[in-house]
């Protein structure tokens, strides 16, 4: 059964739609500085997944399957017809369970700081005990300290010039509540979908940090592997939130990366 999402919307109907999806542990938000950039050119499209952001809290593991359930759903509820995907980590692998499922459906693909794979078994002994602390007891103190240099790169986290953004999103994530916890537990409990990644037809544009810890670079060159059609750029100095570290680069990168597909028509 799908669930109704939160989800904000630009709600030009005369201009081609880009479907943005979240992180685990952030929300709608994270694309703010995309959206106002893409003004005039693109419809924005930004749904909470389920049991994340502004929705209520899930009463049981949130999978990946589920949540790929819910943007198709949106897609159909909203008459979207053909799309753009932006996704950033958890959001690309919904997004790539959603072009793989509906291949007519997605244009572009735009994959930050994700991956295909299944999360690897030696990691899994260390992120299950994350989804029951935060169960527990929410958010802080040296489990606050840890989601942030997931998220964030070494260069960005050192460098004074951005210690604005590092402070707004560590200040999210300290706020997110105990009952994220299902959501947390269907991302690190995901199923690989590397088998699907030949059925996509849209061209896909993969973004790689060479800090990100969470989704390396062999990860990332999967998906270029995988899917027919994908380039892959590599940022050496940004972490695992490409466009949050680096807006001014990804962010005209990705627009560029659009309009092609958009010019091409």
């Amino acid at each position: 059964m799908t669930a109704e999402l939160f989800v904000a919307d630009t709600g030009e109907a005369d201009l081609p739609a880009v479907v943005c999806l979240h992180s685990l542990f952030l929300d709608h938000t994270m694309f703010d500085d995309l959206v106002a950039a893409a003004a005039g050119r693109y419809r924005m499209v930004r749904p909470d997944f389920r049991g994340q952001g502004a929705n209520p809290d899930a009463a049981g593991m949130v999978t990946m399957d589920d949540c790929a359930d819910d943007i198709l759903e949106l897609l159909d509820r909203r008459h979207l017809g053909r799309v753009h995907l932006v996704a950033q980590s958890m959001g690309g692998d919904v997004a790539v369970r959603v072009a793989a499922r509906r291949p007519d459906a997605v244009k572009r693909l735009v994959l930050l700081g994700t991956s295909a794979r299944q999360e690897p078994v030696e990691h899994l002994d260390a992120f299950r005990p994350i989804a029951d602390e935060v169960a527990r007891s929410g958010f802080a103190g040296e489990l606050l300290e840890t989601i942030t240099q997931i998220m964030f790169g070494e260069t960005c986290r050192n460098d004074r010039d951005r210690a604005g953004i590092v402070a707004r999103w560590r200040a999210h994530f300290g706020a997110l509540r105990p009952g994220l916890a299902p959501a947390i537990r269907g991302v690190i409990e995901r199923p690989s979908a590397v088998d699907q990644l030949p059925l996509i037809r849209a061209t896909a544009l993969v973004v790689s940090g060479g800090e990100d810890g969470a989704r390396p670079l062999e990860w990332s060159q999967e998906l270029v592997d995988g899917i027919p059609d994908a380039e892959l750029w590599r940022l050496p100095t940004t972490g695992h939130s490409v466009i949050l570290e680096e807006p001014a680069l990804v962010i005209p990168r990705v627009l560029a990366f659009l309009d092609g597909e958009e010019a091409a028509r």
